[in-house]
């Protein structure tokens, strides 16, 4: 797919000194030019014959073509080779930009890269497109009358911020809210926190809401830490892997290497999933079982480990509280015909993948959104933790939960960014956590607490994005703030991504103000200009287009799904008017009259004769801040030093055995790539990052470590803190103990260990508040851990459900079984909004929606595309690959519709959503179930979008997106949207 040309003027240089690959691309540079020759697809694609496909119409090659004029007038053409992470999934694949007079001509896998191993996926091979993409959004835009007009940067922000300073006077700082992005780097998420706290609001969020919050809540509650626990390339020690709502081999291609990998050293797979996926094909065992049904599933599996005594006794007795009451639940309730009746697995199959997982040891488990969304999605995830604790899986090398997140910073935008019930770091939103972050700020406290609206808005829980729709649409006095929300930033976020699509139509309808922060405007921008119901506009509407740069075009960091951090180099400067994230966030904090407060620690570099923050300073502030999960060690010094020698890692443990870096002499000896967090203490200190959480078998100054102190010294009577002789290797205290403070290091005798000026910072503290890091420092001085050591909780008192519990979503074909597993009763003020339960599945079933709906209808990714898609079907490589968007349906359901495949076919929801889609029928499904790809935008309902999008910035291919049809239903603890389990007809069209 590339177009090569023979470079005549190959620099010159020293062959050692750099590698293969750029030598050889010295010998003849590689120019990638897409042929477009391909009618039929762009006819389909609705571009029409004879537009804009002749490659010298191709604003990069017009860019080429002047560099080869400059070139001919100035000698040597400059080549440089910048290393990036690929801005897809949340692998972490490393990335090789070659670039050319400043024109990013040529991209190579890395190699030396132990997490990708040289290797890309579809997504990551066309990455360099993104970069120059040709439908991006290239100028700032309003819209007027219907169609979208370039306006200039300085209309837009002094616009959109006089606009927020109206509604802020009229409803008060929460009527506005920010929706950030999983896109960013780990230095724009914070910085939009930070942003969105000093705008006086905790009305913000991201993607991992509605991905994976059911983890982070479900993780955490069980035994410290929301996140995965070991890495891809750890898996390669597992001898037993079980994938369940995981289709990693499309969602997270590469990871694949790594489990192939274990494959041929003898690991067993199994994948649990309603539908037959590219990954179960790979499987030795593939268990299908209705979608939503995950508990039965799984503790039917723990139904035969405990009768047959397969549990790991002593590492419960030591690590572990509650198992005996799981145990008591699990025989009472899971018998085998229990599982066959709500799941569908027979009992031989059961007894076989149970004694699988006890026969291979140590063995892994993968989940990732096919588990997490559900209205009892952390219900879920605790059953799959509960199993790997049962048996005695976690905290070991080939063990864990190792969850795959879906973007490439989700992760860290999770740890560090927009969330709306917690600061950086998941510091909770009380006084002291506010006080921790306004000294680290250097901001007075009392200035922070006077932008809300009051005290009591500063500590309390924002809107979820999963229901910022209902922020808008709700009646006001069921919602606990002051005013409904009035404005709404779209920044870096695909509105396809989330549920009840035709009443978000009416909500954006219904605002006052819109931002679409986006280097593609994404669906956003059409749905906000297409016609809807009259009665629901607002006639004083706002909404403006900011072109954001692309990862491409900054740097900073990112945060792989195994929690390592990359740095990622600038690649190119910003094409057209584009600006990026944190330029943006600057310069709107100048109208707001808070900039100085909110880039005080910040050095400013210029960009096209503008103040832009330093990204490195803004990492150094997250060093100085986020000690409670050891984003504290990751200097910008250390993270460039571990991209430029991958070479030193090894690809299974992560570990680097030695070597020093050749410009700083940096030694890496003992460190884990991307020092994974928890990184400890100051960067000084040289934590070697933590590969594998709560191992014991290590001392923690070498990535070792137990489960977290959290949740109390006892409950009813039971101990919390893990027993005697249970502790990481080499720790002084050699039983259970509790976090560290300065009242603990002073009965240990071990205050002394502080100097006097650390003793003055100290006092009153406690590890995560203490600013110099000293208390961290002394605890693991003696091999302890700072955050106690504790035992996992199987029982979780503090949520709805304390052993986990199925119940069925709140659309279902199965009326027989809500009767046996009905949901949780209706919430008032949830996460500030009521929250339907038992009310909305009990008319369900009087009204037997079931009947008019039959099918479940989940949904899941492609290969191809990713996230909400505007990105990779704006890619032409990409978007040749997957032309349409379609329905999966199984062929005797089809034939009961007499559908064929290939057909135009009418996908109808409750809702009353109607999606034009093709038909391919296909067994992967069960005859109860469909299944549709999410990432499709740009159709509405039968209907082309095409008009409504900023002109020159539509996606190449446009489709149906599945969630204008998905239904109303959310956790009962996070607000996760369900979007797994609903419930759908199909007809022919």
């Amino acid at each position: 797919m590339l177009l090569t040309k023979k470079s005549s003027h190959a620099p010159q240089g020293n062959p050692s000194s750099v590698s293969p690959f750029v030598h050889s691309l010295r010998r003849g540079l590689s120019q990638a030019l897409p042929t477009m020759d391909r009618r039929s697809f762009l006819r389909r694609s609705g571009l029409g014959v004879g537009v804009g496909i002749a490659a010298t119409q191709l604003t990069l090659v017009k860019k080429s073509n002047a560099a080869e004029g400059a070139k001919a007038g100035m000698g040597d053409s400059k080549i440089e080779v910048r290393r990036t992470v690929c801005s897809h999934c949340s692998v972490g694949c490393a990335v090789d930009a070659v670039v050319e007079n400043g024109i990013w001509v040529r991209q190579e896998p890395v190699f030396d890269s132990p997490i990708n191993l040289g290797a890309h996926c579809a997504k990551g091979a066309a990455l360099r497109e993104h970069g120059h993409g040709e439908y991006r959004l290239r100028y700032p835009m309003k819209l007027v009358n219907g169609k979208y007009e370039r306006i200039s940067w300085d209309t837009a922000l002094n616009e959109i911020t006089a606009k927020m300073q109206e509604l802020r006077k009229a409803s008060g700082p929460d009527s506005v809210y920010f929706i950030g992005s999983s896109k960013h780097n780990n230095e724009q998420a914070y910085l939009l926190r930070k942003f969105v706290s000093f705008w006086g609001t905790n009305n913000c969020d991201h993607q991992a809401r509605i991905c994976h919050s059911t983890t982070v809540a479900g993780v955490a509650n069980t035994w410290g830490y929301g996140a995965m626990t070991n890495s891809y390339n750890d898996m390669q020690n597992s001898k037993v892997a079980l994938y369940i709502g995981s289709n990693a081999a499309e969602a997270h291609p590469v990871s694949m290497l790594h489990m192939l990998h274990a494959k041929e050293t003898g690991c067993k797979m199994i994948v649990v999933d309603p539908r037959f996926t590219r990954t179960a094909a790979k499987a030795d065992e593939y268990v299908r079982i209705r979608s939503g049904t995950d508990i039965p599933f799984l503790f039917g599996l723990l139904y035969h480990i405990f009768k047959n005594g397969w549990e790991d006794k002593k590492y419960i007795n030591d690590r572990v509280y509650g198992m005996d009451k799981v145990r008591e639940d699990v025989l009472a309730k899971w018998s085998p015909d229990k599982v066959e009746e709500a799941c569908g697995v027979k009992e031989d199959q059961m007894f076989k993948v149970a004694k699988m997982l006890h026969d291979n040891n140590p063995g892994t488990i993968v989940w990732c959104m096919g588990q997490t969304q559900h209205s009892i999605g952390n219900a879920m995830v605790r059953a799959s933790c509960i199993l790997q604790l049962a048996l005695g899986n976690v905290g070991k090398s080939g063990g864990g939960t190792n969850i795959f997140r879906g973007h490439d910073n989700v992760q860290g935008a999770t740890d560090v960014g927009p969330n709306p019930d917690s600061l950086p770091g998941y510091y909770g939103l009380a006084e002291g956590s506010w006080k921790h972050f306004a000294a680290v700020w250097g901001v007075d406290f009392e200035w922070i607490k006077k932008q809300f609206a009051s005290p009591a808005m500063m500590s309390k829980n924002g809107i979820t994005v999963s229901r910022w729709i209902d922020g808008v649409l709700e009646k006001n006095e069921l919602i606990d703030q002051d005013s409904n929300l009035r404005g709404v930033f779209y920044w870096g976020h695909a509105p396809n991504s989330q549920t009840r699509g035709l009443e978000m139509k009416r909500a954006m309808d219904k605002l006052d103000l819109l931002v679409v922060v986006d280097p593609y405007p994404s669906a956003t921008a059409a749905m906000a200009a297409m016609p809807g119901n009259p009665d629901d506009l607002n006639k004083d509407r706002a909404v403006y287009l900011l072109p954001a740069a692309t990862q491409f075009e900054t740097s900073g960091s990112c945060t792989a799904s195994n929690r390592s951090l990359q740095w990622r180099e600038k690649v190119i400067e910003p094409l057209w008017e584009s600006r990026s994230d944190h330029m943006i966030m600057h310069q709107l904090a100048e109208k707001l009259g808070f900039a100085a407060e909110l880039s005080k620690n910040y050095k400013m570099q210029k960009i096209k004769g503008m103040d832009e923050p330093m990204v490195e300073d803004i990492l150094r502030e997250i060093n100085r801040s986020v000690w409670t999960i050891g984003y504290t060690g990751q200097s910008p010094e250390r993270l460039k030093a571990h991209m430029k020698n991958m070479h030193l890692f090894d690809v299974k443990t992560l570990k680097a055995k030695g070597g020093k870096d050749k410009e700083t002499g940096y030694d890496f000896a003992g460190d884990y790539f991307g020092l994974p967090w928890p990184c400890y203490g100051t960067p000084e200190l040289k934590h070697p990052g933590s590969p594998n959480l709560y191992d014991t078998s290590k001392h923690v100054m070498e990535g070792g470590g137990n489960f977290r102190a959290n949740f109390g010294v006892e409950k009813d009577g039971q101990n919390l803190l893990a027993e005697d002789g249970s502790h990481s290797l080499g720790a002084e205290i050699t039983t259970g103990y509790p976090e560290f403070d300065h009242v603990l290091l002073k009965k240990l005798g071990w205050w002394d260990d502080l100097s006097d000026a650390e003793k003055a910072k100290a006092e009153g503290k406690n590890w995560k508040t203490d600013p110099t890091g000293a208390i961290i420092r002394v605890a693991m001085k003696h091999g302890c851990h700072p955050f106690g050591n504790a035992k996992a909780r199987a029982v979780v008192w503090n949520f709805p459900d304390a052993i986990p519990q199925h119940r069925e979503p709140l659309y279902g074909t199965r009326p027989d079984l809500v009767a046996k597993y009905p949901t949780h009763d209706d919430k008032k003020a949830f996460w500030r909004l009521p929250t339907l339960y038992k009310s909305l599945q009990d008319k369900n079933v009087a009204d037997k929606v079931y009947e008019k709906f039959p099918l479940i209808l989940t949904s899941g990714r492609l290969v191809e595309y990713e996230g909400g898609g505007e990105e990779t079907r704006s890619n032409p490589w990409l978007a040749e690959l997957q032309q349409e968007a379609f329905v999966e349906i199984n062929p005797k359901t089809a034939a009961d519709r007499g559908i064929r495949n290939g057909e135009r076919v009418w996908l109808s929801s409750p809702t009353g959503a109607r999606l034009d889609v093709q038909a391919l029928v296909t067994e992967r499904v069960a005859p109860d179930t469909v299944w549709m790809p999410f990432h499709f935008s740009g159709r509405w309902q039968g209907a082309d979008m095409l008009a409504h999008y900023p002109k020159g910035a539509a996606p190449v291919v446009r489709g149906e997106a599945v969630n204008t049809a998905t239904t109303y239903g959310y956790d009962s603890v996070t607000m996760m949207q369900e979007t797994k389990t609903t419930i759908c007809n199909v007809e022919r069209a």
